[in-house]
């Protein structure tokens, strides 16, 4: 691992900003600054083993723990002469004065062992994760196949995707995609003998030090989706302990029915015990719901919250029939988008104009590739540019449940008088003329728009994302059920969060995940711009606050 100094900051450099946020935003009165803001890193940082003293310049949604630790995704600019731009995984502890930020890999790093081709990381596809109460991050990596052998005579190679963590201090193996290369069974998919993961969609989690929970899909027949968990030794590749079922869409019944799962979502976990979604239909769910399951071999799923269950705070007729996938979790509580009734509204998504070219091609009806041209088939086109209609919820919110039974599920958010919108949207997956899991930043599944709710939960504090006209904010409440604050949104001062943003800009952009607030710690990534001004005019980064006692 390679670190980089915190030390004086120099000047002014390139930020990141979201082209989709209205101009309007940036003119808005200011929200009162109601957080003291400590930068994590941002745009003057140079990156740690990086060429030529590259700097970062954009970034995914953090993790913390609850001593302070933060674990982020981030990206350089390419060019200058020094090629593709740099990506990479970083940690820095908060909880010291002038901590370094430590890398912990990038596109230099060679992929642990197994890796008999000496292969290295070409993308991290997912925000990282870490471990609650430890030091132990997890994260998705892609590259080329990592290990050749021979098959029946023929040189083969395999290994594209896998799930790296550090419970020992060194990057090991903890899953990947060489079930099927004879001396890794340990490996294979647990029900399906032989049979290697195709990808692990999402972002997965690391609990208890050093035991990993994920999402993974395979082929049999047709594509196959459980969620499953590994213990780690301090050994190479974590040594031989196999990889265990928690639930799949094969043979897991929905309880309290005799209905499999359809889909399952990517876990959270704290200590022994986890917590996922599934649903008999994840686009139109009319069964499933939220399950708490114990780290263990064929364990006993505990619903939470059901489709169908009614919504705290509404009438007795108003239940849930949409609950989210993207969950927090601290052990007691779980935090959570939930939608009702039968309203929706339109909202336009209009595609991507940075990011990945390909993508970006394709959902504009232009990727070239294989001797044709691609588009989404849902893309519409006009002298706009091209856009994609979508139908949210008008009844929807957020909520928290007592996973130990004793305070059942209370509401924290609805929409209404001050909230539109609980969801985000990204257009993300696998374009055509790409394979799943080869080096690139998707998770295997075919390219669409994908909404997501953001929430944070951590003992008495809830922290979630929403949208209030052209106003997008994270927002802060504590049980039971006291008033919401604002902890920032598209008014706030720039100079509020980063003292090195321009004078005049206002924050543009903001992302929570779900592991963004834990303990009393609150992480986050933000960007600045000033209203008119271009990219190179404002300013980006990750940034950490703390939760009064």
């Amino acid at each position: 691992m390679q670190t980089q100094q915190k030390r004086t900051r120099l000047p002014l450099v390139a930020a990141s900003l979201w082209a989709s946020v209205a101009a309007g935003a940036l003119a808005a009165p200011p929200a009162p600054p109601l957080f003291d803001w400590e930068t994590v890193v941002n745009n003057t940082d140079p990156m740690p083993g990086a060429p030529g003293g590259r700097r970062f310049n954009s970034y995914n949604q953090p993790s913390v723990n609850v001593s302070g630790l933060v674990v982020l995704r981030a990206r350089s600019r390419g060019g200058d002469g020094l090629g593709p731009a740099t990506h990479g995984i970083y940690t820095r502890d908060m909880a010291k004065a002038d901590a370094p930020i430590v890398l912990i890999l990038d596109r230099a790093t060679a992929v642990p062992q197994p890796n008999n081709l000496k292969t290295r990381f070409v993308e991290t596809p997912a925000f990282p994760r870490i471990d609650r109460n430890s030091n132990t991050i997890a994260t998705r990596g892609n590259h080329q196949p990592v290990w050749r052998y021979d098959l029946d005579g023929t040189e083969t190679r395999a290994g594209t995707t896998g799930i790296y963590t550090n419970p020992f201090g060194p990057l090991i193996t903890g899953a990947s995609k060489l079930g099927a290369v004879p001396g890794f069974e340990f490996f294979e998919v647990p029900e399906a003998p032989g049979t290697p993961f195709d990808v692990f969609p999402g972002a997965p989690a690391v609990t208890d030090r050093a035991t990993l929970v994920f999402k993974g899909n395979y082929t049999v027949g047709s594509g196959r989706t459980g969620v499953y968990f590994r213990d780690l030794e301090d050994k190479e590749a974590g040594g031989t302990g196999p990889v265990v079922l928690l639930a799949n869409n094969t043979e897991t019944v929905i309880p309290g029915t005799s209905q499999v799962f359809g889909s399952v979502s990517p876990p959270s976990a704290v200590g022994r015990v986890a917590v996922f979604a599934g649903f008999d239909d994840e686009n139109a769910p009319t069964l499933g719901g939220i399950y708490k399951v114990p780290l263990a071999e064929t364990p006993a799923l505990t619903p939470l919250v059901r489709i169908g269950g009614r919504v705290p705070g509404e009438s007795v007729g108003d239940t849930f029939n949409g609950l989210g996938e993207a969950m927090s979790f601290d052990g007691r509580y779980v935090g959570f988008w939930g939608a009702w009734g039968t309203g929706t509204r339109t909202v336009r998504l209009y595609c991507p104009t940075e990011g990945n070219r390909d993508r970006i091609d394709y959902c504009n009806r232009g990727l070239v590739c294989d001797g044709r041209t691609w588009g989404d088939p849902n893309s519409v086109c006009d002298a706009t540019g091209c856009y994609q209609d979508k139908q949210v919820p008008v009844e929807q919110g957020i909520f928290v449940h007592d996973a130990t039974g004793s305070a059942g599920t209370r509401a924290v958010a609805k929409t209404g008088a001050r909230f539109d919108d609980f969801l985000s949207w990204s257009y993300s997956g696998r374009t055509p003329c790409v394979s799943g899991g080869e080096g690139g930043e998707d998770d295997g599944e075919p390219v669409r728009w994908r909404s997501s709710a953001f929430v944070g939960v951590s003992g008495p504090y809830v922290a979630f994302k929403a949208v209030t006209g052209d106003i997008v904010g994270i927002y802060l409440n504590r049980q039971p059920g006291q008033d919401i604050f604002t902890v920032l949104d598209t008014r706030t001062d720039g100079q509020a969060v980063d003292p090195e943003a321009p004078a005049g800009s206002r924050v543009v952009a903001i992302g929570i995940e779900r592991e963004g607030l834990r303990g009393r710690w609150l992480v986050l990534n933000a960007t600045m711009g000033v209203e008119g001004g271009s990219e190179e005019e404002g300013m980006a980064g990750i940034y950490v606050t703390r939760m009064p006692r």
